[in-house]
């Protein structure tokens, strides 16, 4: 940073750049590849040793919620004012988990919010540097905003600044990222400077696409422009204890795909519930069950700790499957 630009103040608040959903793009040597982290975004200012604030997402201030980082700011001192930006994530078996994170968030008494802190640790995922000194960064590109975050060397017992991969291609990030079940990857544009509260194709967010075979057991009628048809799927898998609840399928469906759907279904209607377990009690009262014979494909973004797909997804009928032997695969 030029030593001849006026000093700049440190902001109260700077929104944070997003990224948009699509497709890995190609490796050009233009791109820097980071993890998707399954958590809620956050700005941290510091000066003079203290954490004088930690805001989220749509600017609201968030320090009393997480305590035990407010250790940062004695770690950072000495050194410039900073402005950082990244994800507070909190790990359930051992990877994060948005789950684990909920009970932490909108705490803000103190005694509850360090009862939660013992019982529910997070950590801050440092990915970027938004001001630094008596100067701002956000125009500087992505490759030197992270050199010199990378500089700060920001490592303690509630903090880390993961890697941001450049020597190798997205596709294998994004499969090491599925395979540890990690939300997938953000690409970030190497010359990018950082734009405060845009979304813009320089950062752009991956995701794994799950797929597993689910047999239906009932259906939720549908509504609106659904209404007489097929709202959504109630999908389950096999386990000892028999069909269990996996999840709703409302989205990937075509006209032809809910006419079949339909056609298949009305004669598989039942009186009584397929699952052994684990439908939810307002989901049950209006569903319509079906003989647990017919089995779908789905794409969906993972499984929480609930056994339930997120975000599933319809992908196609899968005729030359058993439902008996239709298990989680993933």
């Amino acid at each position: 940073m030029s030593a001849a630009r006026a000093p700049e103040p440190m902001p109260d608040w700077i929104p944070p750049m997003m990224a948009t959903l699509g497709g890995l793009p190609p490796d050009s040597g233009a791109w820097a590849w980071e993890m998707k982290w399954d958590g809620v975004r956050a700005s941290a200012y510091l000066a003079g040793g203290r954490l004088l604030r930690l805001v989220s997402r749509t600017g609201r201030d968030v320090t009393a919620t997480y305590p035990e980082l407010g250790a940062l700011g004695p770690a950072t001192a000495g050194g410039p004012p900073l402005v950082l930006d990244g994800e507070i994530v909190a790990f359930g078996g051992g990877r994060p988990s948005f789950e684990a994170l909920q009970p932490r968030m909108h705490v803000t008494a103190p005694a509850q919010a360090a009862a939660l802190a013992r019982r529910i640790p997070v950590t801050y995922l440092v990915f970027d540097l938004l001001h630094a000194g008596s100067q701002s960064t956000l125009t500087l590109p992505y490759a030197r905003r992270r050199e010199l975050l990378d500089e700060l060397g920001l490592a303690g017992p509630s903090w880390q600044t993961p890697p941001a991969f450049t020597d190798v291609a997205g596709a294998d990030v994004l499969a090491a990222a599925t395979a540890q079940q990690l939300e997938g990857v953000v690409a970030k544009r190497l010359t990018a400077p950082y734009r405060p509260g845009r979304r813009g194709a320089d950062w752009r967010k991956v995701k794994p696409d799950f797929r597993q075979e689910a047999v239906v057991g009932g259906i939720s009628p549908g509504q609106g422009n659904r209404a007489g048809t097929i709202g959504s799927l109630l999908i389950g898998v096999q386990t000892p204890d028999g069909l269990t609840y996996a999840g709703r399928v409302g989205t990937g469906f075509t006209r032809p795909a809910l006419r079949l759907l339909d056609a298949r279904l009305g004669s598989l209607r039942r009186s009584g519930c397929p699952f052994s377990s684990g439908v939810p009690a307002a989901l049950a009262r209006g569903a319509v069950w079906t003989e647990p014979r017919l089995v779908v494909e789905v794409a969906f973004a993972g499984w929480t700790a609930a056994g339930r797909m997120r975000a599933p997804s319809y992908r196609g009928l899968r005729v030359d499957k058993d439902p008996a032997e239709v298990i989680r695969e993933t």
